[in-house]
């Protein structure tokens, strides 16, 4: 086993561009630390993809727009499903500090987020 640290970087990384890391990748799943600094999306550009993704604000602040004109205003901790197909942009990241998030990509829809007090181990 290896132990990772979200909050470390790869020796020679450059936080210039968006950095993009696969945690896991198989079929049908993928697990990745993405990290912003400032970044948005292209004007004009949006996501579109074949696959739900759930992402997790770990650190920083971050607005995800969608084509219907709605916003999401997201803090450190935030978390939030997309459907497979909800056309979306990253309008803001923060860069101090880093936006750092983790994004998890498949069949997730299916499902229904765990968040009671009886669902409690």
């Amino acid at each position: 086993m290896k132990i990772c640290n979200i909050f470390e970087l790869p020796a020679g990384v450059s936080l210039e561009k968006e950095f993009f890391e696969d945690i896991i990748k198989k079929p049908g799943l993928l697990i990745e630390r993405i990290i912003s600094t400032g970044q948005d999306t292209p004007a004009g550009e949006w996501y579109d993809q074949e696959w739900d993704e759930w992402v997790l604000l770990i650190s920083g602040d971050a607005v995800l727009k969608f084509d219907d004109d709605t916003q999401a205003a997201l803090k450190a901790g935030d978390y939030l499903l997309i459907p497979a197909h909800c056309r979306h942009r990253v309008e803001m990241t923060s860069s101090e500090p880093p936006c750092i998030w983790l994004a998890v990509h498949g069949q997730l829809t299916n499902y229904e987020p765990v968040n009671s007090d009886e669902n409690k181990i």
